[in-house]
């Protein structure tokens, strides 16, 4: 486990960043050779027949839902030319330390973001899209082949960022409780929550529109999302069952457990409450770039850390493996 930021002399290569307007499909076809790096881990994560299986069963569900991006997501299958591209877009199994709180600069609000999933080559696939919607252009920190938005900031108009909520407790037993959690989801239509924050970037012209969209629309599966908006006092912390919310304003950070909402979950990942607490102990005082990359934080697992301001519009992001970072430090504009 790394104890800060600043273990590495020598940086890998930079992250690139495609103009593509469109979705997946674009970007699958501007970096094919980072979705074959990404599906060549996921076969060797989760094995190909496992792989094949979950795929059928992921495009059946996305028809059975009629959810808005499964063209998108065909097409990326169609390009790969094997299973793997309707899994891995439903596959929410990624952890996340977020906050947000009034820009030290006192330019707006600021979102201080990691992504933790032991998936490796995520770090070295990472990408920067630039995406345009109904409601304008937006940064997408992504991955080739993925329709969803799990980072992202739109100059102007707000920064969010997705976490994994609790698993939901209906049983002594972990695994059955994850079992139970697919069942109910299989007899769910509504869009998930990575597919949501999608279509928020695609619609939505301002922080409110954007925070009431995140807090009333009916999902598939339980989330949390971090919200931060282009004035100081715009930001929040949207903790979501599939039909409720409970909404914690800036400052304020999340990780992987209820904080809001008082109903039983197992936490996601390794020391989550610890991981929320030491974001909300050092952002209102960390500087811009990566200083407060500290244990546990920035872990083994970590793939991506991103702070995003939308009032300045400035977007700093950096790739990581499980041996340190995966690419050099890339600040938009």
């Amino acid at each position: 486990m790394h104890d800060s930021f600043a273990f590495v002399s020598k940086l890998p290569a930079p992250i690139p960043v495609f103009d593509i307007g469109g979705g997946a499909d674009a970007l699958a076809a501007a970096a094919p050779e980072r979705l074959a790096l990404i599906l060549a881990s996921a076969e060797t994560h989760y094995g190909r027949i496992p792989l094949r299986l979950g795929d059928a069963l992921s495009r059946q569900w996305l028809m059975r839902a009629n959810n808005p991006y499964l063209p998108e997501i065909d097409t990326v299958a169609a390009r790969l030319g094997r299973a793997g591209a309707h899994l891995l877009n439903l596959s929410y199994e990624w952890t996340c330390t977020s906050g947000v709180a009034p820009d030290p600069s006192g330019a707006g609000n600021r979102m201080l973001r990691t992504l933790d999933w032991p998936l490796d080559g995520l770090g070295r696939a990472l990408v920067v899209a630039r995406q345009s919607g109904t409601a304008g252009d937006y940064l997408n920190v992504t991955w080739p082949g993925f329709a969803g938005i799990a980072t992202a900031m739109a100059p102007g108009r707000f920064a969010a960022a997705l976490n994994q909520a609790p698993m939901p407790r209906y049983t002594p037993s972990c695994w059955l409780d994850w079992a139970v959690t697919r069942i109910r989801l299989a007899a769910r239509g509504q869009l998930p929550p990575a597919h949501l924050l999608r279509r928020v970037f695609d619609t939505c012209r301002t922080y409110a529109e954007a925070r009431a969209q995140l807090v009333e629309t009916p999902m598939c599966l339980p989330a949390i999302f971090v919200l931060s908006g282009a004035e100081p006092d715009q930001g929040c912390v949207i903790e979501r069952t599939e039909t409720g919310a409970s909404v914690r304003e800036s400052p304020a950070c999340s990780a992987n457990h209820w904080q809001g909402f008082h109903q039983p979950g197992r936490a996601r990942g390794a020391d989550s409450v610890k991981r929320a607490q030491t974001l909300a102990e050092i952002h209102r005082r960390a500087p811009d770039g990566f200083a407060w990359l500290t244990a546990p934080i920035l872990n083994r697992t970590t793939r991506a850390a991103v702070v995003a301001n939308a009032r300045r519009g400035t977007l700093w992001v950096q790739g990581f493996e499980a041996d340190g970072p995966a690419t050099a430090p890339l600040t938009l504009p």
